[in-house]
């Protein structure tokens, strides 16, 4: 049996985090990109070590590891205080990233990660746990709603700040499942 793990993580740990973040984004998400594009989201929009370690400094924002058998395969990062639009940011908790790297796919982690969040939203009282998925990622999309999460909205990433994503991946579902 494997052990898995889930470990908070300080700023101390940026930047493992980082590195860990575009090892598994790669594998991942390459194809959404036109040139130049997956470079620019990965060392200046959404893993350069400066914004991760600010995120982890925000309170709101919190980031696990996950670990098999005491190798990193993935993680999460949680907005405590979030709300879908128009909501009471009392009242969610927003999963903003669930990253697993593919040695650790069909290996139970999703589930494990996600009944975490789940039991971490209860903690703090939350009515609902949100989360944004490609509304062209099929097999991410199908977990969730094994997972209980229901599309309630979408939305289209903007050009002005995605103009190096290829227009057909664009589009965005917002899921929800309640507490």
């Amino acid at each position: 049996m494997e052990s898995i793990e889930i470990k908070k993580i300080a700023h101390t740990s940026a930047e493992a985090l980082s590195s860990l973040a575009k090892s598994i984004y790669v594998h991942h998400y390459a194809h959404l990109w036109l040139a130049g594009g997956m470079d620019w989201y990965m060392n200046e929009f959404a893993y350069p070590v400066s914004k991760i370690t600010s995120e982890i400094e925000n309170e709101n924002c919190l980031h696990y590891i996950a670990y098999i058998n005491h190798e990193p395969v993935g993680y999460l990062k949680i907005n405590i205080d979030a709300a879908i639009k128009g909501g009471d940011i009392k009242e969610g908790i927003e999963l903003e990233r669930i990253y697993i790297d593919t040695s650790a796919v069909n290996k139970g982690l999703g589930s494990y990660l996600m009944n975490f969040v789940f039991d971490l939203a209860k903690s703090y009282q939350k009515k609902y746990i949100f989360l944004k998925a490609m509304d062209t990622a099929e097999l991410a999309l199908q977990f969730y709603k094994k997972m209980g999460y229901e599309i309630v909205g979408s939305f289209r990433l903007p050009d002005t700040t995605f103009h190096l994503m290829k227009e057909e991946y664009r589009g965005m579902y917002i899921l929800k499942k309640s507490i």
